[in-house]
């Protein structure tokens, strides 16, 4: 199913809850490990999304972990990569106080812990790419992307995706 043009009219907010997608709370990383850096960090109208893995709805990692092509498959790793996706309108959400300030997703850089010759990575970050546009749209949505596979990843997750933003311009006279 292609997402329609104009859910950009619609609330985000209200979008994600007729879809039945709950964003999950700030991740609480493994051992208490702590992260010294911003999850998302905004540069005038630039938004830059620090690396987020696949999160359960309590904060927690997701349970999926491993390799795409040896302890998960390419649905698994799809899964893992919508995941990700509500990680990280979750962390906007917080950052930004409103999804509806996004104006434009400019770039997506996923990552997938691969095994020796699994090269199914761009289908795996499509998971991602699919929810966004299905939440903002093509108009909003659509971004440039790259899907490549890595060795290792923190924690052992399958999936990890970076991304840059846009937000709205401001409305004139403001």
């Amino acid at each position: 199913m292609k997402p329609d043009a104009s859910p950009a009219r619609e609330p985000i907010a209200d979008r994600l809850a007729r879809l039945g997608l709950t964003l999950p709370p700030p991740i609480q990383a493994p051992g208490g490990i702590r992260l010294p850096f911003p999850f998302v960090h905004v540069v005038g109208r630039r938004v830059f999304v620090s690396g987020h893995g696949p999160q359960a709805p309590d904060g927690t990692l997701a349970p999926q972990r491993g390799k795409l092509g040896r302890e998960l498959d390419l649905v698994q790793g799809r899964e893992a990569a919508r995941l990700t996706a509500l990680a990280v309108l979750g962390s906007l959400q917080r950052a930004l106080g409103s999804l509806d300030a996004i104006g434009h997703w400019c770039r997506v850089f996923g990552m997938v812990a691969s095994a020796p010759g699994f090269n199914r990575q761009p289908e795996v970050v499509n998971g991602f790419s699919e929810l966004i546009l299905e939440v903002f749209g093509d108009e909003v949505g659509t971004h440039a992307r790259s899907a490549v596979g890595m060795a290792e990843l923190p924690f052992d997750i399958p999936v990890e995706v970076e991304a840059e933003l846009e937000l709205r311009a401001p409305s004139p006279g403001r």
